[in-house]
This record gives structure tokens, C-alpha cells and sequence, in this order.
């Protein structure tokens, strides 16, 4: 479950410092949606929020190393994978949306919970070879038909560890 810090109710009178109430939101990991603090399941999804999340306990990195730790082997490609449509119901909501300009929210709310599933299975097949980090994280995506998309997340699959203080890192000028 994302945590995130969320800066609310401006109080002008008050410095810059003190101006705004910091209020925690909880992100629903499965739909993308605001829950409430405590909540054991989704209001909107079902989905159960007492479950980690995949990719906890696994690092999962866009460069092609991970700063303080060593490759100490690599396990290979691993990717993840996800087709999502929408359903009929979502394709109106947004053409009709589409003609007031805008962002449309039923597609953003598509590809946040298709790129999540991806990672989620990104990391669970990283995770069944051995492997602690995913290095050289990308998306991909490609449109099946009208009405489906295809997110595909890949990267190579490491085992890491922490660099001693004693050990030299080799520096590029």
C-alpha cells in the first residue's frame, strides 16, 4: 500500500512553515483509488490491503545499477505482463468525456492499474529465480485492436549486495 503525503486545508494567516495540515493518504495498490487509514479492503475494488504488495522486499531500479551495492550475479530477463480493455460501459463514459477536452479518467485509471500489474508480475518472477533487484526497468506497451492494450514491464534480474566501506568502487571521470 502507497503511503502519500498530502498537503491540505491552507490556513494563509499562518507562515509558510505552518500553512498547510499534512494529511497521510493511503493509495490502493489494485485501482489507484484514496482509502481510508486502516482500512483492511478497498471500498472501490474489494482489494484485500492487508496483503504486501510484490515488489516489497525486492528493489526495482530504472539505471543499470544500484548505488552502494554490488551485482554479485545475474539471474537474466524477466518481465511482466498484462491486456487490459475497458469495458463498454468505460468506453462511453470516456468518449463523452473526450469531446469536453481534458484528461480522461477512466483511461488514466486503466493504465496506472495495468503498469502496477505488470511491475507486480515483474517482481514475482524475479522473486522466483532468487533475486533481490531488478535492474534496467522499462514499460513497453502496444495496442491490440481498437479497444485493448498490451503493458508489458521488463528488466534483468539481479541478486545485489551492500558495498563495504573497505571496498574500492571504481570511479568514470
Amino acid at each position: 500500500m502507497q503511503r502519500v503525503l498530502v498537503m491540505a486545508n491552507p490556513q494563509p494567516h499562518l507562515n509558510n512553515a505552518q500553512r498547510y495540515e499534512k494529511v497521510i493518504v493511503l493509495i490502493c495498490p489494485n485501482c489507484g483509488k484514496q482509502v481510508a487509514d486502516g482500512s483492511a479492503f478497498c471500498p472501490s475494488c474489494g482489494a484485500d490491503l492487508t496483503r504486501a504488495t510484490s515488489s516489497q522486499g525486492l528493489m526495482l531500479l530504472t539505471s543499470n545499477y544500484a548505488p552502494g551495492y554490488k551485482v554479485d550475479k545475474v539471474l537474466g530477463m524477466v518481465y511482466g505482463i498484462t491486456v487490459r480493455s475497458r469495458g463498454l460501459g468505460g468506453n462511453l463514459m470516456a468518449g463523452l468525456r473526450s469531446i469536453g477536452g481534458g484528461e480522461i479518467n477512466e483511461y488514466t485509471e486503466m493504465a496506472h492499474q495495468a503498469r502496477q500489474q505488470a511491475l507486480d508480475r515483474l517482481a514475482d518472477h524475479a522473486k522466483s529465480m532468487g533475486a533481490n533487484a531488478v535492474i534496467s526497468v522499462m514499460f513497453d506497451s502496444t495496442e491490440i485492436g481498437n479497444t485493448m492494450d498490451e503493458i508489458i514491464a521488463f528488466g534483468t534480474a539481479v541478486v545485489i549486495s551492500r558495498v563495504d566501506a573497505s571496498q574500492e568502487l571504481v570511479k568514470l571521470s
